[in-house]
């Protein structure tokens, strides 16, 4: 079983995984907006543009999103994205970078647990979990 995110924007999803893909060293292999899709003549012309798909591709994982339906998009909660990352000074670039714009829930520091561990909401309302651990 693979479990895969998918992120629901409100119009932001093609900055967001072009800003992913940049920050986080991904390759976006989708991105499919609602105007080339078989339903394009039922989506009204202004959000023909959003983004239907995005498939983002992270070594072995992927994370996916899409612009929600007009009038359909709820603020995310009751999750959160968690990136291990093995290199303390790769956690601080990362935490760094999607903290830009965004909002610091618990800044990047050593913990019992990890050489670092932070946690933010990005500018696009997508809270982060950034986790390295300890070598062993």
């Amino acid at each position: 079983m693979l479990v895969t995110p998918y992120l629901s924007f409100d119009g932001q999803c093609e900055a967001a995984f072009k800003f992913y893909e940049r920050y986080l060293n991904g390759n976006l292999v989708a991105l499919l907006t609602y105007g080339d899709s078989p339903m394009a003549d039922q989506v009204p012309p202004e959000r023909r543009g959003k983004i239907m798909h995005a498939r983002l591709a992270l070594g072995d994982a992927v994370l996916m999103g899409g612009d929600c339906p007009q009038g359909q998009y709820r603020v995310p909660q009751g999750f959160t994205v968690t990136l291990g990352i093995d290199d303390p000074d790769e956690a601080e670039r990362v935490f760094t970078a999607l903290s830009e714009g965004g909002s610091v829930q618990m800044p990047l520091q050593e913990t019992f647990w990890a050489a670092r561990f932070g946690m933010l909401i990005d500018r696009f309302g997508i809270p982060w979990m950034i986790n390295c651990e300890r070598a062993a």
